[in-house]
């Protein structure tokens, strides 16, 4: 009963997270389009900085961005902010709900051999402590030096990526470096970008002029946020990618893949054709990355050597029972991931033979599975496993 409602719990929570990230995703990203196309109206009226026409839906929509004077703000003002928060409480449940209170996702043996309540205590500090050192950072007078105010940022967040990529397990990493940029975002929008708009919404509706430097302040982290989403949607995806997470390199692995990200969104909110040279750094990026997460021999030909026969399928079947079978079963010993991780059992021999490939990726060549090597498979075994694999994995 309580593994089942676990797993609810989790449905639930992720699918939650995904609608509520759509929905804010949707609103940065339409205002941070909606500010690059705005054009001056044709004919100069008070208070309004820019307009655009558009058609969606069969209908024909104006708008305008305005700068109110003293009492234009009207009665009824659409805000968007609880998209923002219900993303990150929905994240922040499936961090503690799949890495705390679960655990066996947490700590990687052949990573660190620190404590598991000293990772959550690390894990925890971190997610806590980042908001206040980046708000502290572009609150100074080093956030009118813009470009050395990003060079700091970027190098607390290199320091921080292989910080947790060496003590914690790869997926737990990503995960947490995720849940700290998120954390920023979602700060950015409760603690500066809604406060500048609620004080001068305040100031019109009594009367005084607005002071719109608030606004210009906020606008400076809603851009940081953009920067940050396509990085975060990356780590959000990662976990169904092995090999980006489950190497010794895996800290520049998602160091260039969030120079990538964050190139391809400089170069769609930039203005101008200029901007499009930021794509040549993401494409760079990009095939750095997945030249680094390439497991080693993934490229070789999977053909059995002819001095090397493939070891029997009794042998590689006991390793598959002793191994894999307590979480991949009908029949589980272990239901710390509940029923059959991704569907996949290992019940007869034709599933065996059937999921070979898929053994070779996972145990053999990325090495993340079993998950942190809780049934401690050995080297051996996994040189065995490679062979049959190569050998055209016989049932014999």
């Amino acid at each position: 009963m309580t593994t089942w409602l676990g797993d609810w719990a989790n449905l639930l929570l992720r699918w939650t997270h995904f609608i509520a990230g759509i929905a804010w995703i949707g609103s940065s990203f339409y205002f941070i389009w909606l500010d690059r196309a705005l054009t001056a109206p044709a004919a100069p009226r008070s208070g309004v900085e820019g307009d655009l026409w558009m058609v969606h839906s069969g209908g024909f929509y104006q708008v305008e961005k305005r700068r109110p004077g003293p009492g234009e703000v009207p009665a009824v003002l659409h805000w968007f902010k609880w998209e923002a928060m219900l993303t990150w409480i929905t994240g922040i449940s499936l961090l503690v709900l799949l890495f705390y209170v679960n655990g066996s996702y947490l700590l990687d043996p052949g990573v660190s051999r620190i404590g598991r309540w000293t990772a959550i205590g690390l894990g925890i500090g971190l997610v806590i402590l980042s908001w206040p050192l980046y708000d502290r950072l572009w609150s100074s007078p080093l956030a009118k030096r813009p470009a050395i105010a990003t060079a700091i940022s970027l190098a607390l967040l290199a320091a921080l990526t292989v910080l947790v990529c060496r003590v914690l397990s790869g997926r737990a990493a990503f995960m947490h470096v995720g849940s700290i940029l998120g954390t920023i975002m979602v700060a950015n929008v409760w603690e500066r970008i809604i406060p500048a708009q609620q004080q001068m919404v305040a100031a019109t509706r009594a009367g005084r002029p607005a002071d719109f430097t608030l606004g210009e302040r906020a606008k400076q982290r809603s851009v940081h946020n953009s920067y940050m989403t396509f990085p975060v949607l990356f780590i959000m995806l990662s976990n169904h990618f092995p090999a980006t997470y489950a190497n010794p390199r895996n800290w520049l692995v998602l160091l260039l893949l969030f120079v990538a990200g964050a190139a391809v969104r400089h170069a769609m909110i930039g203005r101008g054709a200029l901007h499009r040279w930021a794509l040549a750094p993401a494409g760079l990026a990009l095939a750095g990355a997945m030249f680094l997460s390439t497991p080693p021999g993934a490229a070789a030909p999977a053909a059995a050597n002819g001095s090397d026969s493939p070891p029997g399928f009794a042998l590689v079947r006991a390793v598959i029972t002793q191994r894999c079978q307590p979480c991949h079963s009908q029949y589980q010993s272990d239901r710390t991931f509940g029923p059959a991780p991704a569907g996949v059992t290992f019940d007869t021999p034709e599933s065996i033979a059937r999921l070979a490939e898929r053994i070779r990726v996972r145990a053999v060549e990325t090495r993340t599975m079993p998950p942190a090597n809780k049934t401690g498979i050995t080297e051996d075994e996994r040189t065995l496993l490679a062979r049959w694999i190569a050998g055209g994995a016989p049932l014999r």
